[in-house]
């Protein structure tokens, strides 16, 4: 994914971050992170292949791969998989029918 393949890219591109606080100096927005639970840095090897199907995803939908990844974990760890969405899918529409 190129750096700018980010809608908003352009608008920060030049901008001056060297002055910004890290988020526990501002408490507002430490608040709010303790609130939604923040996100942990990890390092995780990850097939080139696999890499590259998130990677193609989120371009095609303006997002980035690492949400795109992070969705999937999370909907694996609640238990759900493609096969089991497709037949409720299937199920719920044949009992609409």
């Amino acid at each position: 994914m190129k750096p700018n393949s980010d809608p908003v890219f352009k608008q920060y591109a030049n901008t001056d971050f060297s002055a910004a606080l890290p988020v526990s100096d501002v408490p507002a927005l430490a608040a709010l992170q303790a609130k939604t639970g923040g996100k942990s840095r990890i390092t995780m090897r990850v097939d080139n292949t696999t890499l590259a199907i998130f990677k193609l995803q989120a371009e095609k939908t303006g997002g980035n791969y690492q949400s795109l990844m992070n969705e999937a974990l999370a909907q694996f760890a609640q238990g759900h998989r493609l096969a089991d969405v497709v037949r409720e899918t299937i199920r719920e529409e044949l009992r609409a029918s």
